[in-house]
């Protein structure tokens, strides 16, 4: 699969209808006044075209908080138990949500990444894969730079600090605190699956977003 071969530069219009709705009247608001949030290099992202968003991950609230970020709806995978609900599966495939077969593991997960950047989507991928606790990438898997070389979409680093305090055991509302987003420069994709390029791709953007986090506030 070549990003020639993919024939739709943009998501649906009624994704990107209810992405501007939900962005300015939820969490744009929400970011900036109760988060106070800062954003860093949305002038990074590109516009149209496959996009692949790749950033650490500590809080459930990272999604919609990179989706308002980059300016443009990012598709995030979500278990495939939520689609059989009815209304609410339309609902968050509107939004960009792709089902992902946790009992497929890591072929699903790429196979439904790759289906959703054909679609038109900017595809979210948090690069170690889980929640950490202090937002820093430690142990980065190769998944993203595999849908990368597939596709040839060009990765977006993407830092997220402090909202892995968003979140507290024991607290039933999210907690005030500052949040920081930082947008890198895109970075190319490998130019085959040999695993050194995805290694060496993989490393450098764990590199970006970690030196971006470590920027603190």
């Amino acid at each position: 699969m070549t990003a020639e071969s993919m024939t739709k530069e943009r998501e649906p219009a009624i994704s990107l209808a209810l992405y501007h709705l939900f962005k300015w009247s939820v969490v744009n608001p929400m970011l900036h006044t109760y988060f106070r949030g800062r954003i860093y290099g949305a002038e990074n992202v590109p516009r149209v075209g496959p996009l692949l968003v790749v950033s650490n991950h500590a809080s459930d609230f990272d999604p919609p908080i990179v989706s308002n970020c980059v300016r443009r709806p990012v598709a995030f995978m979500a278990k495939r138990e939520l689609f059989e609900i009815p209304v609410f599966a339309t609902l968050i495939r509107w939004y960009g949500a792709y089902p992902v077969n946790r009992q497929g593991g890591a072929r699903s997960a790429i196979r439904a990444a790759i289906a959703s950047l054909e679609s038109g989507w900017a595809t979210g991928v948090f690069l170690q894969g889980t929640r950490t606790k202090d937002g820093r990438i430690t142990s980065p898997k190769l998944g993203a730079a595999m849908i990368a070389s597939k596709t040839q979409a060009p990765l977006l680093p993407v830092s997220l600090w402090g909202t892995e305090k968003v979140i507290v055991k024991g607290k039933k509302l999210p907690q005030i605190t500052p949040i920081t987003v930082r947008i890198g420069h895109p970075i190319a994709p490998p130019t085959s699956g040999n695993r050194d390029q995805l290694n060496a791709v993989t490393e450098h953007c764990a590199e970006v977003i970690n030196a971006m986090h470590d920027l603190g506030r």
